[in-house]
């Protein structure tokens, strides 16, 4: 990565009030069809490698693969900007199926692969390319990551809620400066390393989505006209994605409330709702709930409602026996 390479954005405070997070299943399937490429270079995915490289040998992949290099640009109108908080890939997907055919085909013609078969075939007839890649993609994502969305969206419900009360706590500047070392903030101004390109300049009252991912790792990509501005960042725990239902607990901590709540305890180092915690601990929510109330009753856990959900978080006498 050039070090002279670096996007940058200007806030002004109509920037900062439309500042807000969201994640996107869509981009991590893009960004996963690196990872099986490159798999030396991402070696923390190598459980999740071995287990769906068996699964795609019936699938035909050849367009998104050439659509999806590696090297610092892909097509972009395949990560539409998340259009909500907790998105569905149904609807992810039926944004790829309805993107501009004429921008479609802009983008594809500036892919490293541009004279393989599969993008010439898409630049002769965009809007049959558009409907081909979205098909394959639909069928990536049943065989490949479906099984492990659940795993995968309960880190990205527990950062996201991180993020945010950091934001409203801190403020922008501390928020951004500690989430990764490419991204900087100062006197209103963010700047972030890319292998892609440059841009400097305002944001003129876009604002910008900040979308934490598991399969970007270790980058931090931009992306923004014509498209809404977004980050995507490394989401904190990506190296303990794969090892679902493994939560390190003391010995100590077992033997005094029981080895399931100690996990609970644990996994509660960050706050989390009963769905999350499920997902996480390879438990049933009915199970998860019959702990919670055990442990909110002992004062070793805190309850919070944000809108519909509750989410629960060690207290200070949990965090004090966790550590013990």
């Amino acid at each position: 990565m050039a070090e002279s390479s670096y996007a940058e954005f200007d806030f002004t405070s109509v920037d900062l009030a439309r500042l807000r997070f969201a994640f996107s299943p869509v981009s991590e399937a893009v960004a996963s069809l690196r990872t099986l490429q490159d798999p030396g270079r991402h070696g923390l995915h190598l459980p999740w490698i071995h287990a769906v490289r068996p699964r795609l040998a019936g699938l035909d992949l050849r367009l998104l693969l050439a659509l999806v290099p590696l090297g610092p640009y892909i097509a972009d109108f395949l990560t539409p900007p998340p259009t909500r908080p907790l998105p569905d890939i149904d609807a992810e997907l039926e944004l790829v199926a309805a993107a501009d055919p004429d921008e479609a085909a802009r983008e594809a013609s500036r892919v490293p692969g541009v004279n393989t078969p599969p993008v010439r075939e898409f630049l002769a007839d965009p809007a049959a390319g558009v409907a081909r890649a979205a098909d394959e993609l639909r069928q990536y994502w049943e065989v490949a990551l479906a099984e492990f969305w659940p795993q995968i969206r309960g880190l990205f419900e527990s950062e996201v809620l991180r993020r945010s009360r950091q934001l409203a706590r801190d403020g922008a500047g501390a928020m951004f400066n500690d989430l990764h070392p490419n991204i900087t903030w100062s006197e209103g101004r963010l700047r972030i390393r890319t292998r892609a390109w440059r841009r400097s300049g305002p944001l003129d009252g876009d604002g910008m989505i900040l979308v934490p991912s598991v399969f970007h790792w270790p980058e931090t990509p931009v992306m923004a006209e014509p498209y809404q501005p977004y980050l995507i960042y490394p989401a904190p725990g990506v190296g303990t994605v794969w090892s679902q239902g493994v939560v390190p607990t003391p010995d100590a901590l077992s033997a005094l409330i029981g080895h399931t709540r100690a996990r609970i305890l644990v996994a509660l180092s960050q706050a989390a709702t009963t769905s999350i915690l499920a997902r996480r601990l390879s438990m049933t929510p009915g199970a998860v709930s019959q702990h919670l109330k055990v442990l909110s009753a002992c004062g070793l856990i805190t309850r919070k409602r944000s809108g519909r959900e509750v989410f629960y978080e060690c207290s200070q006498l949990g965090h004090s026996l966790c550590a013990s």
